[in-house]
């Protein structure tokens, strides 16, 4: 009745994903994915170009701290687009929140990025998130409160420029999670991320 279909929850020790963190280690997952190809899109709004890349090649040569002055269009991200046979074998090790929606079921979303990307504001249906390593800093608004924003920028730029001169009644719904929590968010709540740390993570979307 709280927070299903009305507001954001951090819930901590829901279930134990110590196998899952050791198999996302990055040794791990480089000896069982590094050839494997994984889709790269572009950390804005609309997400519209996807790049395919080796994993091994996303490790080495696009997992770096966003740049302030480099456009989220122009910034890759790895998250979601899995190829849910190749990833299966890790997949299945992860132990989601045992809490559903009725009449909804989950689909995974997984994703390694640098300190200081994220994807800016944008909503979609109920789910939740969490962090496998690092942080991850959250920003959230109601559906009914649209935040502005630049659809092509960073969150990084947005929290550098914009958050700063926020009043304090367009302030948004904030939390950083880490390692063991999970943040559920309900349907159509706009949100943008920041990754403090170079991090890996799964969200489970609700459909």
């Amino acid at each position: 009745r709280r927070y299903a279909y009305s507001r954001p929850v951090i819930l901590r020790g829901l279930s134990d994903n110590t196998k899952f963190q050791f198999l996302c280690s990055k040794s791990s997952l480089l000896q069982q994915y590094g050839d494997r190809l994984v889709r790269l899109s572009t950390a804005n709004t609309y997400s519209y170009r996807k790049v395919d890349v080796s994993f091994r090649e996303f490790l080495t040569h696009f997992l770096r701290p966003q740049s302030l002055d480099t456009l989220g269009s122009d910034t890759l991200y790895f998250f979601g687009d899995n190829n849910f046979t190749e990833w299966q074998s890790l997949f299945a090790h992860y132990r989601p929140p045992p809490y559903v929606l009725p009449h909804t079921s989950g689909a995974y979303s997984f994703g390694i990025a640098g300190p200081g990307t994220g994807v800016p504001f944008h909503w979609h249906g109920p789910g939740y998130s969490e962090v496998i390593y690092g942080r991850k800093r959250w920003f959230l608004y109601p559906p009914e409160k649209q935040p502005h924003f630049h659809p092509n920028r960073t969150t990084l730029s947005w929290v550098m420029e914009s958050y700063p001169e926020l009043p304090p009644d367009e302030k948004p719904v904030e939390c950083t999670i880490r390692p063991g929590e999970v943040l559920y968010f309900p349907d159509r709540w706009w949100h943008a991320t920041l990754n403090l740390d170079t991090g890996v993570f799964i969200s489970t979307f609700l459909g």
